[in-house]
């Protein structure tokens, strides 16, 4: 299966995505939040930092269960103004 090329976009609500999961991570560790979310402390570090820009739902949602985040505040973050 080929993928299709992301968008300037879809890179940008991926960065801020990144952001705002490492932000509410704080002083916690990768391997920590990410055992409590059921995934890989790599498959954390790529979306904090970008490189995996579309995460699934479920994934996101586990991490926001973890960080005591919800789905709603990280949309509303994540969209970009104007789409």
């Amino acid at each position: 299966m080929v993928r299709t090329p992301l968008t300037p976009e879809e890179r940008e609500r991926g960065e801020r995505l990144g952001r705002l999961l490492r932000e509410a991570r704080g002083a916690r560790s990768m391997a920590e939040v990410a055992a409590a979310a059921g995934i890989s402390a790599e498959t954390l570090r790529k979306i904090e930092t970008g490189r995996a820009p579309t995460p699934a739902f479920f994934t996101v949602a586990a991490l926001a269960r973890a960080l005591g985040l919800s789905m709603d505040e990280l949309a509303g973050q994540c969209v970009l103004v104007g789409t």
